[in-house]
């Protein structure tokens, strides 16, 4: 894996240190295709490591929470047993299928506390291992032994706190999937944030739409431009000098330098940023963990701002300085609509003033988001008329570039063997 220096532009552009990229038109079929999603379906979704959850969601035994994976058609219950381990579950009992673990919606996502899942329809129970412990007058069934009928487990397992399940056959360990320039932040204390903000939202534009957009900085001094004029005036100016991208087989990395717009920048920054001392970077004043993850900062910037890790197949890991972080997901519900989810994640508020502080970094980053959800949707819409399906892409493109290739490479090799087989 070739590093760029990212203060050496003489070394050539990002597109040309990955030769394997090209640098033709790219095409965005692949958003617009119903018989596309399908496969990216069975060829990526349902064959791969999927990001569901934090440990911190299951913080004593017996906790569990369920995921809804309209892409897999299927939902996942993942628990803490009685002996502290994490496990998965596909969210199905054993006597006609009914949904096991829900509340009042059968749609909606739970999570609570519990010594046994217990089937709402007929009564039938599991223990946390999943084994069949109670089937309602059982007598009355033939030939039936509850050992054969224990819920139908996921794989699971847990790297630096994040849950991970893959619903086929895995042809790698997780940690062997994550691969070294993800692994380059084990050590960061995740464990720590426990003060956590969540927010989704539905919307309608393929799930690569929005990952492309968190992938690229071109778009933000004009798309954003209204949100912070003036750091977006900056951003025209300086231009992307200060970027450094890297690819480490399906995952990429972005990050960013120069000045991290907090008290550097105090001229730029809006009256309510300047009172509470925080904004879409984070909180000024948080704690200061650069020290704990060699990949924090590999680009190696003096000022460094900000590093994305896009752990494929779509998932973000995104540190805005070493104080926080936050986790992007994009979930398809279909070839033009998709569930994003973000996550900020915080160390406990000692103050009313730190708590001011993450809630103004939760409220800039929800807006943000807003916008970029509204346009793609306009996005979508176009991509749809058919009337141009290729794009050329710069060079500061080149995640988006990489991302569309590797779902491509892994759909044909699951038609080709599919063919073989």
């Amino acid at each position: 894996m070739t590093i760029v220096d990212p203060m050496k532009p003489s070394e050539g552009t990002w597109t040309e240190h990955y030769p394997e990229l090209g640098t033709g038109l790219v095409s965005y079929e692949d958003c617009t295709s119903p018989q596309q999603y399908e496969l990216e379906r069975e060829a990526v979704f349902k064959n791969v490591w999927l990001m569901v959850g934090r440990v911190e969601q299951l913080p004593r035994n017996g906790s569990y929470f369920t995921k809804e994976l309209a892409v897999a058609k299927t939902s996942v219950v993942v628990v803490r047993g009685m002996d502290g381990v994490v496990r998965a579950f596909h969210n199905m009992c054993r006597h006609r299928g009914n949904k096991l673990v829900w509340t009042d919606d059968p749609g909606e996502e739970t999570a609570g506390n519990c010594r046994q899942f217990a089937c709402k329809y007929h009564g039938w129970k599991y223990d946390l291992d999943g084994s069949c412990a109670f089937v309602q007058q059982e007598s009355e069934f033939f030939d039936l032994d509850k050992a054969d009928f224990g819920l139908v487990s996921v794989h699971c397992d847990v790297w630096e706190g994040f849950v991970f399940i893959h619903l086929g056959e895995p042809s790698q360990s997780l940690t062997e999937f994550l691969g070294p320039m993800v692994r380059s932040v084990e050590g960061y204390p995740f464990g720590e944030h426990t003060e956590q903000y969540g927010y989704q939202a539905k919307v309608d534009s393929n799930w690569k739409l929005f990952f492309d957009a968190f992938q690229e900085y071109y778009h933000a001094p004009v798309l954003h431009a209204n949100q912070a004029p003036a750091v977006a005036a900056m951003m025209r100016d300086a231009g992307f000098s200060g970027a450094f991208y890297e690819l480490d087989g399906p995952h990429r990395l972005g990050a960013t330098g120069g000045p991290a717009g907090r008290t550097s920048n105090v001229e730029l920054l809006k009256p309510m940023e300047r009172l509470t001392r925080s904004g879409l970077i984070g909180p000024w004043d948080g704690p200061d963990f650069s020290a704990t993850a060699s990949g924090l900062n590999r680009g190696g910037f003096e000022e460094w701002t900000v590093s994305a890790f896009h752990v494929f197949p779509n998932t973000t890991i995104l540190f805005r300085g070493a104080g926080w972080y936050l986790t992007y997901s994009y979930w398809p519900t279909s070839y033009n609509t998709h569930i994003f989810e973000g996550n900020l994640y915080f160390t406990p508020s000692q103050t009313p003033r730190e708590r001011v502080a993450h809630e103004m970094t939760r409220a800039t980053h929800k807006e943000y988001g807003l916008q970029d959800c509204n346009t793609l949707e306009a996005t979508q819409t176009m991509l749809e008329s058919g009337v141009l399906s290729r794009f050329p892409l710069n060079d500061h493109e080149v995640l988006c570039r990489h991302l569309h290739k590797v779902i491509g490479e892994w759909v044909a090799g699951y038609e080709n063997a599919r063919q073989e087989a």
